[in-house]
Order: structure tokens, then sequence, then C-alpha cells
């Protein structure tokens, strides 16, 4: 597994965490040095396209679950029966719990609080995980790394949820310009999804470029419709008292759960704002939030409100009705770029997330590949890009409304909410040292939040929710299999390994025959001898001049100094140990890495140096430890992995690969 092996990354990190203690103007650490303004401009492109296009379809499912018509199949231009006027007192209610939860959630929750929680200027629900582990050293890392892999399993299912919803609702947005769109809809979405998952192996550089201006404009126009219609009905600004929202649960105990469970998809988005810190920095973030997205996002709420207030029929697309007539068709297209902007986000985000499960060891290689030289952040997962593309289309063709599949999106969103505000709990009692009672004053309101607002998408479970629930059990178990069976695997073969220093001391007494050249032999444990250079010398009965044992190793912060990244130790004049390590966020160049070495006085040739790895060939064994059904998924998941030579991106005209045979 070289280097892999180890199912939790290392207490002790090579960085050291700062708490956000940097002012939070800069991006530290190899990170974009752009102007402040051009930092929060980017930022409106990638973190918030997706709480940005909520505006489509929070309000009127809200409303609707408030009214007790939200039926399945209402929504996205459908009739939607509603009988005389709308309850002020639900509409003013609606607009008061979405204004509060966007104030709690978005603004105190992530933006004042986990925006601190930053590990080398990164963040995440991963980057949580690897502050809690570090907090709490060997004890009870568990628990963190099964919190870890739920989050990360949920953030799966708004990945594919996000982009399925977006489109679908922004498309709809046509059945008002024409009646004629009504059977197109699904084939138009599912075309745009198609070419937006299609271009993702040539890179977002040059898209990304175009982001941050159209959702500029998106928002403007957002508060732009709001301000539009807020004359309609002046007495929506009441909602700004959160007595409304309380009293509207109060009056309606039964619809609660429900109205929450719409609630919750104004904020869905939120968690972006922290997973995508290291691209921005805190500071142009919280600035796009405070000066123009919540403003933006409140207005057309507002609006949204007003204009249902003095026309009930247009809840069947307030949204949409905010415009005259003769601009709906452009709001529909605009709509639709800004969706495919959203969907851009979290595409990019699973491929991010996914290159941190396997540097952390809670995934097997997959091939990456690299979209642009200037960016390390930029990257392409084949494998995961198809497998997101087609959970997206059958959720579509599924569901075939936005208002079906807002029943499958909150407990995704929400789960990870919860999941990031306990690892948070454990950063600020254990990391931070605050009391017990400080850190339930200040983590224990947004954890009955989150909380509440997950056990209300839960109500959904049987008409929709079942499907990012399915999603993260299915992952967790593949996570925590593969977790497990390396860990036996290691094991294993440490019983049998030979130790390196025993070995290299027989090797001097009775020297075998020597070639030209350098061999480097990569293994996980340094202090043994890996087994390709046993087989080498079984089969080949010969060795190099110079022999590298390296270790290849992931830090649990996301970016390894340079001059931090390889250590070299002389064992004797003809072998040498080496470790390199790399941050979570990074991908793994082991010639690149021995190239370094050269400043330290070792030479190192390409064109001279073979690589020996060894590739090992898995049987299931009934005394693994794991049942035989998880022995068999981890043998596959082995085989699904890519090969060390392309995941080390190691020149294939320089390998030798040595077969070996273990039972797991």
């Amino acid at each position: 597994m070289m280097g892999h092996d180890h199912p939790n990354p290392p207490a002790a990190g090579t960085g050291d965490s700062r708490f956000g203690l940097d002012g939070g103007h800069g991006v530290q650490h190899g990170h974009s040095t752009a102007s402040y303004a051009a930092l929060a401009l980017g930022a409106l492109g990638v973190v918030y396209g997706d709480i940005g296009t909520s505006p489509l379809y929070a309000l009127r499912e809200t409303v609707l679950a408030a009214t007790g018509a939200a039926a399945g199949g209402h929504g996205g231009g459908a009739e939607v029966a509603l009988t005389g006027p709308l309850p002020r007192s639900v509409v003013i209610g609606v607009l008061s719990l979405i204004l509060w939860s966007l104030v709690a959630v978005v603004t105190l929750k992530y933006v004042v609080l986990l925006l601190r929680a930053d590990n080398n200027g990164e963040g995440g629900t991963l980057t949580l995980v690897a502050l809690a582990q570090r907090a709490l050293g060997r004890m009870r890392g568990g628990f963190v790394l099964f919190l870890g892999m739920a989050g990360a399993a949920l953030f799966y299912g708004d990945a594919v949820i996000t982009p399925a919803i977006s489109v679908l609702s922004a498309v709809e947005g046509l059945k008002l310009v024409t009646p004629y769109f009504d059977g197109y809809v699904l084939w138009i979405a599912t075309a745009i999804l198609l070419a937006l998952f299609l271009v993702q192996s040539r890179g977002t550089a040059s898209v990304a470029n175009f982001f941050g201006p159209i959702m500029l404009i998106w928002f403007l126009t957002l508060g732009g419709l709001g301000i539009y219609h807020i004359a309609d009905d002046l007495s929506v600004f009441s909602s700004i008292n959160p007595y409304h929202g309380l009293h509207f649960f109060y009056a309606h105990p039964g619809l609660s759960l429900a109205v929450l469970g719409s609630v919750c998809l104004a904020v869905t988005g939120a968690e972006a704002l922290y997973a995508d810190m290291g691209h921005f920095g805190r500071g142009p973030i919280r600035s796009a939030w405070l000066y123009l997205v919540f403003p933006s996002l409140w207005l057309n709420y507002l609006g949204q409100g007003a204009l249902i207030l003095s026309d009930p029929s247009a809840i069947d697309n307030p949204f949409y009705k905010l415009a005259p007539e003769g601009l709906i068709l452009p709001l529909v297209i605009m709509a639709t770029v800004a969706t495919i902007i959203a969907s851009q986000a979290v595409i990019t985000g699973a491929y991010s997330l996914t290159r941190q499960a396997i540097q952390l060891g809670l995934l097997p290689r997959l091939e990456i590949r690299h979209t642009s030289e200037q960016t390390s952040g930029q990257i392409y997962i084949p494998r995961i890009n198809t497998i997101l593309l087609v959970v997206v289309l059958i959720l579509v063709w599924s569901f075939r409304t936005s208002s079906n599949l807002s029943h499958a999106y909150g407990i995704s969103v929400f789960g990870a909410m919860v999941v990031d505000s306990l690892l948070a709990w454990i950063v600020i009692s254990k990391g931070w040292r605050w009391s017990t009672a400080a850190t339930a004053a200040v983590i224990g309101p947004f954890l009955i939040i989150d909380v509440a607002f997950f056990s209300a998408n839960m109500l959904k479970l049987l008409s929709g929710g079942y499907v990012p629930v399915m999603l993260a059990v299915m992952l967790v178990v593949l996570m925590a299999t593969w977790v497990r069976g390396t860990k036996i695997l290691f094991d294993k073969t440490r019983k049998t390994d030979v130790p390196l220093l025993e070995l290299v001391g027989m090797l001097s007494k009775s020297p075998p025959y020597r070639v030209k050249g350098m061999a480097v032999f990569l293994t996980s444990d340094p202090e043994t001898a890996p087994a390709s250079l046993l087989h080498n010398l079984k089969h080949n009965k010969v060795l190099h001049e110079r022999n590298v044992i390296l270790t290849v190793r992931s830090a649990d912060t996301p970016r390894v100094p340079e001059e931090e990244r390889v250590r070299l130790s002389r064992i004797t004049d003809d072998f040498w140990r080496v470790e390199m390590v790399y941050g979570y966020m990074e991908s793994p160049n082991v010639p690149k890495g021995l190239a370094m070495l050269r400043k330290q006085g070792f030479k190192f040739d390409i064109m001279s140096t073979s690589f020996f790895l060894s590739r090992r060939s898995i049987k299931a064994s009934p005394q693994s430890g794991m049942p035989i059904w998880q022995d068999k998924l981890y043998i596959s998941l082995t085989k699904s992995a890519t090969d060390a030579t392309s995941f080390f991106q190691i020149p294939t005209g320089r390998v030798v690969e040595v077969g070996t045979q273990v039972t797991v």
C-alpha cells in the first residue's frame, strides 16, 4: 500500500494549526496572493454557488409545507391547490425562520466560528478530523475517524443531489415561458448535466475566471428582484423579529418538523464556506457573505414573501414570478448558468474530498489527474466523475421534479453539519483547551439547531430521504472495510517481515553480485525489509550499488513545506533510508521528491534508477477478523485501486514489479 497502510494519519503532524489567528486576510502556504477583492469575487463563484441558488425553491417548498399543501410533485411550475389568500402569519413566520436560519447556521456557526478552526489555512470536515485526532492523540481516535467517514459520505450525497435539484429547478422555469417545454424539462436538464460532467476532464481554470463575475451579477439580480416586489407588502419586514418564527411553531406544532425540513433548503451550501477556505482565505469569504451574498438572499426572500402575500397564485413558482413577464426567459438562462456553477462547486469539492480521503487512508488509491500547472487544487478523478454522473442522472429521472428532489436534500446536508459540530466540539475543548462549560455555551446551540434540522429531514426518509442515507451507509461500510482490511493486512505481513538492519548486516557479511545504478524500494514500514527487496535478492541474486528504502507518508496537515518534504538517513555506504511527507491536500511525486535530495549532496539520476514495487495478490481467509463478504469487498477495492506507479507519478519505464500473495 506504499505509505497508505496505516488507517490513521499520525497524531503529530509537521505543521502547526494556528486556529485562525492570522487575521484571515491572506491565504498562506502557497495559495494565491491575488488581491483581496479578486479573492472575494472568486469566492462568489466557487463558495456561494450552492446557497446562491436556494431561492429558486426554498421559500416555495417551505410555504407549501407550512400550509399543508406540499404534496409530492408540486412546485416547479405545477399547479398548487390553495384556497383563498395565504395566512399572513404563516408567510411572515416562514420568512423569519429562513432569515434567522441564515443568521444562526451560516453567519454565526460557519462565518464567525468554524472559519477560525483551520489546519494551516485549510478547512472542511476531514480537516476537522485531522485537528481532532491531533488534539486527542491516540485516545478515542476510532470515534473521530468514524465521524470523518460519516461526514465525507454525507458530503458525497450532497454532491449528487445538488446538481440534480439545482439544474432541474432552473430548467423548470421554461414552463412559465411556454407550456411547450413541459415534456422536455428532463431531457434539457439531462443534456446540461451530461455536458457539465463531460467537460470536467478539461479542467475548470478557464471557466472559473467567469464564475465570480457571473455570480456577482446573479446576486445583484436576486437583490434587485426582491427590492422590486417588497413594496407589494411591506409587512414582510416584520419577519426580522424572531418572535414570528417561534410563534409559528407554537401555533402550528404539528407542522413544525415538516416546515424545518424545508427551511433547511435555504442554508444548503453553508458547509462550502468552510471546505473552500484554503482556496480564498477566511477574510474574502467573510466579506463576500456579509456585504453581498447575505443581503441579496434576504432581500430576495422578502420580495418572494411580499409577492405571494399580494398574489397567492404566485406560490407555484414565486422566484420566477418576481421577474416581469418579458424577462422570465433571460432569468431562466441566468438561473441555469448559476446552477451549473453551483453544481461545478460541489463536483470539484467531491474531487478534493476524495484526494483527502485517499491521503488519510480512508479510500484506495484512485487515478488523480492535475488539470492546471499553476494550481495544485485543480484536479480531476475520472472514476469519481463517472460515478457522480450516473447517480445524478438516476436521481433526475427517478424524482423528475425539483420539488420531489427537495425531499432527498436535507438529510445529507444537515447530517454533515451535525458531524462538523461534533468534531468542532472536540477541537475547541481538547485542541483550543476551552472548558466544557465554555465549549457547550458556544457549540451547544449550533448542535441543537443542526440536530433539529436533521430530525426534521428524517420525516422525509420514505419520500426521498432514503437516497442520501443509503449512499452514506454504503460509503461508510466501504471506507470502514478499507481501513480495517488495510490494518489486518499490515499486521499480518509484519509478522513475516525481516528487520531491515538485520538484513543489511547479513548482506555486508556475504555480499551478493553488484550491478551499477540505484534501486529504490518502496515500503510502508521503514524498519522492515521491503518484500520487493527480498524477492529481488531471492530471484535475481543481485544488489545495486546504491539502495534506497523509501517510505511515503501522509501528514495530518494539508500541505508540507518543501524544506520538510524529504528526510535522508544513512544506514551503510550502499543503503539509505528516505522518508517523503505529503499533506492530505497534495499528490505525491516520488521522482521530484528524490531530486530534492541533490541539495543534501545525494546524487540522483532518474535514468540510472530502478523502482521496485511489490504487487500483492490478496486472497480471502476465514480467520481474517472480518466477515467473508467484507474480505471480498476489500479484495475488490484493492483491485480497483490505481497502481502505485501512477499514484506516485513514477515513470513506468523505470519500474520493476514483484508479485507476492497474502491472505487477509
